[in-house]
């Protein structure tokens, strides 16, 4: 009997990387969030005493986590660093943008010596133009005894109904590399219509059904905006434009579903999502708690890791720990090199 696998998450949001990690088999030794409403969010799924395996939640900045309780005691170190450094909506400042914690996240991990690592952020980090940075990861990585893989996922690739490209690292010690492969793709796509069709009906709006019908895609990437910048809506014209397409209207969140008195067959008077709606578009169970106000929870669902993902990369990563020889129809990942 394989022993349980045990991993530390920093910059955990609202917990979608966390709870895909625990479906996959992971034990959370400590979860760390520095936004009060998205800590609060970790503690209402997962400091209930109800919950099967309750998270230790740091709310705390991730530079005053203090990781050396677990020196050597850890299997996977994860997170999702902030992705404004290296965002198309931002500056691409990169390394010289003082919110990128890929530094510290390197520093913890020198210190912890796990044996695998999880970190993602936004498809904009595999650009040409961080070439050598992503190759100053892959150096320091390398001097730690791992062998470094980066891949641009797309969550619809895995259950997600929406589009959602995450740039992933998953680093492994030498010895487990030999039996890691990239997660296969799921042989369908979930529409939107599948995901939140149920959603759209439970207030008994007529017309739940029909919409879900047509509402036969992925839908384009949710964002959440930052505390500076953005609002309760799906993004951008375009994205907006891509939802209106889907039935939706996207200029703003509801505050419940469509009621049986909404109308039906209208294009002037569509139905638009609500926070629970995001959370189950981004791969969330339907009764994940959302805390803080509608802007705030709207930020953490557009701004968090889908679950499908992380479960499907954490499966990966727990077979190529446990050295599970690789299938006929898998293919042996190859570690990434300097550009």
């Amino acid at each position: 009997m394989t022993k349980p696998l045990r991993s530390i998450e920093i910059c955990a949001g609202a917990g979608g990387q966390a709870l895909g990690l625990e479906e996959a088999g992971f034990i959370h030794d400590a979860v760390v969030e520095i936004d009060n409403w998205a800590a609060e969010t970790l503690r209402l799924n997962r400091e209930n005493p109800n919950t099967v395996a309750p998270w230790p939640i740091f709310e705390m900045d991730v530079h005053e986590f203090d990781i050396s309780p677990w020196e050597g005691k850890i299997d996977l170190f994860a997170g999702g660093v902030p992705c404004p450094p290296f965002s198309i909506a931002g500056q691409q400042l990169g390394a010289d943008d003082e919110r990128d914690l890929f530094p510290r996240a390197l520093d913890l991990i020198e210190q912890v010596n796990p044996r695998a690592v999880l970190l993602e952020n936004v498809k904009g980090l595999s650009q040409r133009r961080f070439d050598n940075y992503r190759s100053s990861i892959i150096d320091r990585l390398n001097s730690l005894g791992f062998d470094a893989f980066w891949q641009l996922i797309y969550a619809s690739e895995f259950g997600v109904p929406q589009l959602r490209p995450r740039f992933v690292l998953i680093a492994l010690k030498h010895e487990y590399s030999p039996y890691f492969s990239w997660p296969t793709p799921f042989p369908s796509q979930k529409t939107v219509g599948e995901a939140i069709g149920h959603l759209m009906a439970e207030n008994g709006w007529p017309g739940a059904r029909t919409w879900a019908r047509t509402a036969n895609t992925v839908a384009p990437t949710l964002v959440g905006g930052s505390k500076k910048h953005g609002g309760p809506d799906v993004g951008p014209t375009r994205a907006k434009e891509a939802w209106k397409k889907l039935g939706v209207k996207g200029t703003s969140i509801a505050e419940e579903a469509p009621g049986h008195d909404f109308p039906v067959n209208d294009p002037s008077h569509l139905p638009r999502l609500t926070v629970r709606m995001g959370g189950v578009i981004q791969g969330f169970p339907d009764d994940w708690q959302w805390a803080g106000g509608k802007t705030a929870q709207w930020r953490q669902v557009g701004n968090a890791f889908p679950p499908p993902v992380a479960k499907a990369l954490g499966i990966s990563i727990s077979r190529a720990l446990n050295k599970t020889p690789l299938s006929t129809n898998l293919v042996p990942a190859k570690p990434t090199v300097k550009n």
